[in-house]
């Protein structure tokens, strides 16, 4: 399988000029960990992770010398090495938008990029999703959850012929759902595997909508069965 078999297609982005305050609202509305940086074209030019809003000073947690003593309160500061990462951890913990604190320096795959490459990735790089780009631009973001619905889903290994159909089951679903104002289903909560689908939807979707996701599935040419897998809702924070 490849990234274009499991990766969210629509995506949550934000714009370098996004509010730091407005990424931290729709990071726990959403439930989500990560939100790539994108421009006017929709090229990627960073991602904002929970990780780069740790240290602020609105909340306190910025790295700063102590005042009683002078030292640095924090061990990491005692290893910086230079002006440069001082000032680049200020901008971290002061910046007011996406384009001061996120990480620039993104890792990125390919559609076709095969899932054993991308779980070596996320393992190797210690990080939690990888966006998926065409071209610079972004098309996708494959997630450790994802791939742990890719491997729920697994039979047998599939031979080449196999996931080409199931890649174009997958497809065809996804352009059926898309436009319609009832689904509330990500693209990553559809996978196809050997003809069946599965599909992840949260317990506090209605029934109704339940059975015409089914319907427009088995809808589907090639289609051999729809096993549905239903998980909890997220949970949003109460307001305060």
């Amino acid at each position: 399988m490849r990234a274009m078999d499991v990766m969210t297609t629509n995506v949550i982005t934000v714009s370098p000029d996004t509010p730091v305050q407005e990424i931290a609202k729709i990071l726990s509305e959403r439930s989500i960990s990560g939100l790539p940086v994108v421009d006017a074209q929709n090229r990627l030019v960073g991602i904002v992770s929970e990780g780069d809003l740790l240290h602020r000073v609105e909340m306190g947690t910025d790295r700063r010398p102590d005042r009683r003593t002078g030292r640095r309160r924090s061990w990491w500061l005692d290893t910086v090495g230079s002006d440069e990462e001082l000032a680049r951890a200020y901008v971290k913990s002061h910046g007011r938008t996406a384009r001061d604190v996120m990480t620039s320096e993104v890792t990125s795959v390919s559609e076709t990029t095969e899932l054993a490459d991308i779980a070596n990735l996320l393992e190797t790089k210690r990080i939690k999703r990888v966006p998926v780009v065409r071209d610079g631009k972004l098309v996708g973001i494959v997630s450790r959850a994802n791939l742990v619905r890719a491997l729920a889903a697994a039979g047998s290994r599939l031979s080449t012929d196999t996931a080409t159909d199931d890649r174009t089951i997958r497809q065809k679903l996804l352009a059926e759902l898309r436009g319609q104002e009832w689904v509330h289903t990500w693209a990553a909560d559809i996978i196809v595997r050997d003809g069946v689908v599965h599909i992840w939807v949260s317990d506090d979707r209605p029934e109704e909508e339940r059975q015409a996701l089914r319907v427009a599935a088995e809808n589907i040419p090639g289609v051999r069965g729809v096993e549905e897998h239903i998980v909890p809702a997220p949970m949003i924070p109460p307001a305060f």
